[in-house]
């Protein structure tokens, strides 16, 4: 199944995320050399929210990660939803689904 991990951000995340970047990117990139997280990324205009696109066999998964995440260990994150995405269209669609 597909997931999307969104976290929340801080008001003041573009400056604190610093300090703890390198092990948030660490644990990001783990966890795709994984197969589990696919990308991720952070909004721009505001810098308010960001969101991690998973491929996993359930939600708990995602849920570790986030709680393991030193982003919101530190408050650079301070809230998150994990949801179940149903990726219907496009080459790597969980469940493709074609006009008849």
């Amino acid at each position: 199944m597909h997931y999307l991990l969104c976290y929340e951000l801080a008001p003041d995340y573009l400056e604190t995320r610093g300090k703890y970047r390198n092990e948030h990117l660490k644990l990001a990139w783990e966890a795709q050399e994984r197969g589990e997280l696919i990308m991720g990324g952070a909004f721009s205009d505001p810098a308010d929210m960001s969101v991690l696109f998973f491929q996993a066999e359930s939600p708990a998964l995602v849920e570790a990660f986030a709680k393991a995440d030193p982003y919101l260990l530190h408050g650079v994150v301070t809230g998150y939803k994990v949801r179940q995405w149903n990726t219907v269209v496009g080459k790597d669609a969980f469940t493709p689904l074609r006009p008849e």
